[in-house]
């Protein structure tokens, strides 16, 4: 009897904050230098077992993001790694280049984990200004390294003001090294310096999506076997302008159906063991060392984003059900991950009564 394919259940679980890079746009370190914590074995397993208890009773498979921080960094990473592969988890990791070699690959591989997500935030010397010298040379040299082992590389690009500008000439690098999955997403500010310092408007960001758009369809067309993720949402707002994508006849215009799964399907967790709807805002939902996993996803703190009817600009847009932009980004402008999306240059009609803040 064929089983069937549960859907998915995301745990970006983040289990040491320790990190070989000081990142100039990491929300640990953006704003000083906090304490750095390692979650406990023990509580590791505490944290595992919730989870699949939670998954269990949704009707969900769960699918770990190891992060951190350099996850590899933990001392009982490799114990974590052996458990979620004895168990038969689909897991994958978030981390840095350095300590990635051979037999460190293949040890992950053999363990089950699918891919290594390494990031690149600009070409050599905007990247290694944002991260740390020798950064750019690391990060190139361990994608053969992460392929050979039979994992996917993966390479995520943060994209603001500041690297903007080279983001279609990261889509031409990934593209000739052969990297397996490729997105970008949008910086989240940690504060108000933040916010102005790597701020884009709503229609630079539109240009910025065409040309990235341009060189992906390039590579496509010669036969580059890169998946381009179009990870950022607004991204559908441009394909539904470009007749790309097509609202459903018999969508319900109530339902959601795409865009973020912020309070839907992804939990973040972090070394603490505090747990927050989406990592990339402050949404702190409860602690699963005192509550079971599925009682914080249920609970008033999570419902608490999942309020879609209160989206000032997006609960009146048609792509309301697909879109929603990015809540986080929202967030790091207003404090609202219920505000407009700060790059969304549609304009949604209104009714009279109503304004969009």
């Amino acid at each position: 009897m064929e089983m069937r394919e549960l859907p998915t259940f995301t745990f970006q679980w983040h289990i040491t904050d320790e990190c070989d890079q000081r990142c100039k746009h990491c929300y640990l370190f953006a704003e000083g230098h906090p304490d750095l914590v390692a979650m406990p074995y023990r509580d590791m397993l505490h944290v595992l077992e919730s989870c699949e208890r939670m998954c269990e009773d949704l009707d969900r498979q769960p699918y770990f993001y190891l992060t951190g921080g350099d996850p590899i960094l933990h001392p009982d990473f490799w114990n974590l790694a052996g458990v979620l592969h004895e168990r038969g988890h689909k897991w994958c990791m978030l981390g840095n280049p350095f300590h990635l070699t051979d037999e460190v690959c293949a040890r992950l591989a053999a363990l089950g984990c699918r891919k290594y997500q390494l990031s690149i935030d600009g070409l050599r010397e905007t990247h290694d200004a944002m991260r740390k010298p020798g950064s750019f040379t690391a990060t190139l040299a361990a994608i053969p390294v992460i392929q050979r082992a039979g994992m996917w590389a993966n390479v995520m690009t943060t994209v603001s003001s500041v690297n903007a500008d080279e983001l279609p000439g990261i889509i031409d690098l990934v593209a000739e090294l052969g990297v397996d999955v490729f997105a970008f997403s949008r910086y989240c500010p940690t504060s108000g310096q933040r916010r102005d310092e790597f701020h884009m408007e709503p229609e630079a960001y539109r240009e910025l999506l065409l040309a990235c758009q341009e060189r992906m369809e390039t590579h496509r067309v010669a036969g580059c076997h890169t998946e381009f993720q179009l990870k950022d949402h607004l991204w559908k707002l441009l394909l539904w302008e470009q007749g790309r994508f097509k609202i459903p006849s018999n969508a319900d215009a109530g339902m959601v159906y795409d865009g973020c799964h912020c309070g839907i399907a992804h939990m973040t967790i972090l070394p603490t063991g505090e747990v927050y709807a989406c990592r990339r805002m402050e949404s702190p939902v409860g602690n699963v060392m005192h509550q079971d996993m599925k009682e914080i996803f249920l609970g008033d703190a999570m419902e608490a984003h999942r309020e879609f009817a209160e989206f000032e600009k997006c609960a009146h847009c048609e792509l309301r059900g697909w879109c929603r932009g990015c809540p986080a980004v929202a967030f790091g402008y207003t404090g609202s991950m219920y505000a407009p999306d700060p790059q969304c240059w549609h304009e949604v009609q209104m009714d009279e009564t109503e304004e969009v803040a």
